[in-house]
């Protein structure tokens, strides 16, 4: 089964999906923010195209592990999506996601340090730690 990630920020919202058997992830695509539907509309169809099962987002809890604002954006923008695809989804702490995400392309020689990058690179952060853990 494949699986997607999201990583969700205020500007763009980074896509990362697993191989059909679920053990690695990849940076995918990149949404920009712009309205609800359009961005609704852009992970249902990636759900539907690329057969996602489930779909894992990462959740930005402050680094004390307390839930701020930006953790209820999330769980608001999940909320509405939930009524736009019919595909489990589940958080997972994204802490760091994309601290190592920059580390990881800069020690895989990417020389393109683009913030774009870092969203779609971050997703798979964040759903390659959960397909480890679900194995």
């Amino acid at each position: 089964m494949r699986s997607m990630g999201l990583d969700i920020g205020d500007r763009r919202i980074g896509v990362a999906l697993s191989d059909p058997g679920g053990i690695l992830a990849s940076p995918f695509t990149i949404i920009e923010r712009s309205e609800l539907r359009q961005e609704f509309e852009a992970i249902a169809d990636i759900v539907k195209q690329q057969e996602v099962g489930q779909v894992i987002v990462g959740l930005p809890r402050s680094m004390d592990g307390t839930i701020g604002s930006q953790v209820r954006k999330v769980q608001d923008f999940v909320q509405e999506l939930c009524r736009c695809i019919d595909v489990p989804v589940e958080f997972r702490d994204e802490r760091l996601t994309t601290v190592s995400a920059r580390r990881l392309m800069k020690s895989g020689g990417r020389k393109n340090r683009k913030k774009v990058r870092y969203d779609a690179a971050a997703a798979a952060v964040i759903l390659q730690s959960y397909l480890e853990e679900a194995r």
